[in-house]
Formats: structure tokens, C-alpha cells, sequence
């Protein structure tokens, strides 16, 4: 081809038509870069991105809300909150984010009561709330108290050897009821012996399986505080009901004899015959977001029976493969057709109404109490769905509890042969491939 002014001038015309639109595309995508934000979380788990359920609190929370941070702004821990906070600025765009240099200004440090660096106060709605971790949990849940309106107030009963809800023993609550009191519920213990009377201000009272007959008396407190519109809870266990059977009948709910027995457990290496699995969940609030195995350790089969203005909807049962076992959980235990329920088998109801003049009253009946104790806590979806059912007849519906995200890529696991081969390609193998490589090397230019 010849170059010619005329094609000189035309390719100089198509650089420059060229510069200019990438010069245009260039300040296209800055100015957009200000109005539009996309990240990407590659991280396992996704970490680093708000949960669903977090999210969802923040979009509920109306009004401006003011978070302080007790840190350096500049250093390891406030860049560390920054960076965790402007996560939930995405989502909250009037959340306002205050840092205070405890070095700077001791004074507001100590009129706040810090102790540690990086602690955190929320301020929404005239409450406010604490958390002294940077992590999504802990902030969540302290968004979560602050969220809530009015006083929560949960009053177990006691004086009937009841599971202590701040006992340590295997059997007792400790761990359940610390889990609620950081999520903003006032926990208290009720001995209508001494004191006969529940507190007008009781938002669910708790029954959490006496061992001790209640007195008539006792049982119609219990019963007139629902008939005046009260929340209920009660946990059960397999056995008498010790004095609680006028409750059960005015609620229409008949408990099955036996304890529940689920062949499966035994597919999953549980060698005990009386725990139950529950892995597929109703369509109801409480069960919302449950994706894991809950352990249900001696329970007790429910049935739902007409009660006048009582709408009752299970919302947990055990396998077709269980049943209530009516005889000895020892040796080899088998299902009997002539004594035996066949499941599934309801381990849970939800119960409702609506009395005049009220909102909606919820009673939650389920047939175990230990898959809430300090032993049992732990297991799969079990804290999850103890905080859910407290949510859900407190009238929180949408403050479900905050998952914790774990770091699954953080660590590496390896067999035993693995690792050996490892060992020996690095101790071994490698010097030994760079030597005989060196040595190649060596002759050939000797060689010439």
C-alpha cells in the first residue's frame, strides 16, 4: 500500500478518533463508578457479604440510626470496623458512623463505660445497645435489641423442679437463655408458691418440664393469664404431665404415650434409640430459614384435638420411619403394631387465636424440652429453632436469629497419605529433581 498525505492524514484522523472515544469511555465508566457500586464476594460462605437475615433487619428499621466506635480510625481495629460497617451503610444509607479516639477523649470513654478498644454503641429510636465484638453476629444482634419495641419480658416457672434457665447442669437452659438475653429479652424465674401471681407485664410465660405436680391453684393462675391474651410455652418431656392436664386439655392437646424412636438415627451412627431427627420442616414462621438436622433426644408424640377458638398447626414431626415406643428403650428395640403409634409423629404445635380486643395469642406445645438444654444445644439447627419459636410468640417474626458465618477455606484438611506425599515431594523429591537437573546442566556444558 502507498502512503500518500491522504492516507497519512487518514490514519492519523482514525488515532485520533480512537483516543478520543477511549478517553470518553474512560470518563464513562468513572462518573458511573460514582453512582453505581458492584462487589463481588469469592470468599467461601461469603463472608464478607451481609446475610440475608441481616439485611432484612436493616431494611425494617426505619429512621436514622447512629453508630459509635471506640477506636483509632487509623489503625488495625477501626479500619477493621470501618470496613465492617460500610457493609450495612449498603444496605442503610442514613446510618451514621462515629469514630471516638479513646486517647483523644478519655472523657466520653469513661462516662460510656468502655473497657476495650473497638467497642461499639448503637443508638436508634431512643434505645441503645452494645456490642464489644467486631463481627456481624455481634452487631446484628445488638441491632436486633434496639429493633425491638417495648420490653420483652420472659418468665419461666419455677418451684416444680423445672430445667434452671441459668443453671449449668446438663439438663438446665443456661446457654439457650444467654443466647435470648443478648437478642434483648428480660429472663426471669416465677415461683407462684411464693409469689402467686404473673406479672400483667409477662410477654411469654415459659414451662419448661416439672418434675413436681403443680397445685390447682398454681395451674389456674397459668390458666387465667391465657385467657386474658398471655403467650405460652411449654416444653414437655414424655411422662405425667404433673398437674398440667386441665392446661392440656383447655389448649387440645393430647400427648401420646411412649417415647419417639427413629430408625434412622441408627443410618447416622446414633446408637441411642430415643432421639429423633427432624430434617424437613412445615411451611409456618418458626421453621423460616431452618436448612439443617434438629436433635430431638426423648420426645413425646402431640396430637392436635378440637379446642373452642384454638387453631393448632404442627410445625416439627419425626420420620416415617419412627414410632412411640411404649416399652423398654433397652436391648433391641422394634416397633409393635399392638401397642405403638406409627409415625410421623408430631413433636411440635403451634397454637393461635385471636381474643377480642387483643392481637393474636400464640401457644407453642413441644413434646421435648432437652434439645434446648446446655447438652443438647449445640446440635444442628437446635439454638436456631429455640430462637425462632421465643421470636415468633414474643411477635418478632422478622427477628429471626443472626446465622454465624464460618470460614470454611481457612483451613486445609488432609489424609495421612496426602500428606506423606507432600512431605516427601518437598523433603525428597524436589532437591533430589533440582540436583539431577544441576548435574544435567553441568556435564552438558562440560561436554562442549
Amino acid at each position: 500500500m502507498d502512503v500518500t498525505p491522504k492516507s497519512r492524514l487518514y490514519w492519523r484522523a482514525q488515532h485520533a478518533l480512537f483516543v478520543a472515544l477511549l478517553l470518553a469511555a474512560v470518563g464513562l465508566i468513572a462518573w458511573l463508578s460514582t453512582r453505581y457500586h458492584y462487589q463481588a464476594d469469592w470468599t467461601a460462605n461469603a463472608r464478607h457479604t451481609l446475610s440475608e437475615t441481616s439485611q432484612t433487619l436493616l431494611r425494617e428499621m426505619n429512621g436514622p440510626l447512629k453508630i459509635t466506635v471506640y477506636a483509632r480510625e487509623k489503625e488495625t481495629i477501626g479500619r477493621a470496623a470501618a470496613a465492617l460497617l460500610a457493609r450495612y451503610q449498603r444496605h442503610k444509607p442514613d446510618l451514621a458512623v462515629r469514630f471516638v479516639n479513646p486517647v483523644e477523649q478519655p472523657d466520653e470513654v469513661r462516662a460510656q463505660g468502655i473497657r476495650l478498644e473497638g467497642e461499639v454503641l448503637i443508638e436508634y429510636g431512643g434505645r441503645n445497645a452494645r456490642a464489644s465484638e467486631l463481627s456481624e453476629q455481634a452487631l446484628s444482634d445488638a441491632l436486633m435489641r434496639v429493633a425491638r419495641r417495648g420490653e420483652r419480658r420472659l418468665v419461666f416457672l419455677g418451684g416444680h423442679g423445672e430445667r434452671n434457665p441459668r443453671g449449668e447442669a446438663n439438663h438446665d437452659l443456661k446457654l439457650w437463655v444467654n443466647e435470648m438475653e443478648s437478642k434483648g429479652f428480660n429472663v426471669e424465674t416465677l415461683n407462684l408458691g411464693v409469689n402467686p401471681q404473673i406479672p400483667a407485664n409477662t410477654t411469654l410465660l415459659a414451662i419448661a418440664g416439672p418434675s413436681a405436680a403443680l397445685l390447682p391453684g398454681e395451674v389456674k393462675l397459668i390458666r387465667d393469664y391465657l385467657s386474658q391474651g398471655g403467650n405460652l410455652l411449654w416444653l414437655a418431656d414424655p411422662g405425667p404431665l404433673h398437674g398440667l392436664e386441665p392446661l392440656a386439655e383447655e389448649l387440645g392437646v393430647e400427648f401420646q404415650s411412649g417415647v419417639i424412636v427413629d430408625a434412622t438415627t441408627q443410618l447416622l451412627g446414633i446408637e441411642r434409640p430415643e432421639f429423633a431427627l427432624v430434617a424437613e420442616y412445615g411451611a409456618h414462621p418458626i421453621t423460616r430459614g431452618l436448612d439443617q438436622l434438629t436433635l430431638f433426644p426423648r420426645a413425646a408424640g402431640l396430637e392436635a384435638k378440637a379446642a373452642p377458638g384454638w387453631e393448632a398447626q404442627a410445625f416439627l414431626q419425626s420420620s416415617a420411619r419412627s414410632w412411640a415406643e411404649t416399652g423398654e428403650l433397652s436391648g433391641e428395640v422394634k416397633y409393635d403394631a399392638d401397642k405403638d403409634s406409627m409415625g410421623p409423629l408430631n413433636l411440635a404445635l403451634a397454637l393461635t387465636r385471636e381474643p377480642p380486643g387483643a392481637g393474636q395469642q400464640r401457644v407453642a406445645v413441644l413434646g421435648d424440652g432437652d434439645f434446648l438444654s446446655n447438652t443438647y444445644l449445640g446440635n444442628g439447627a437446635n439454638l436456631a429453632l429455640g430462637l425462632n419459636i421465643v421470636n415468633w410468640l414474643a411477635g418478632d417474626d422478622s427477628l429471626i436469629a443472626i446465622p454465624v458465618k464460618t470460614s470454611p477455606d481457612t483451613r486445609l484438611n488432609l489424609s495421612r497419605n496426602a500428606t506423606l506425599f507432600i512431605g516427601l515431594g518437598f523433603l525428597l523429591a524436589l532437591p533430589l529433581a533440582l540436583l539431577i537437573a544441576g548435574l544435567a546442566i553441568w556435564l552438558k556444558r562440560r561436554g562442549r
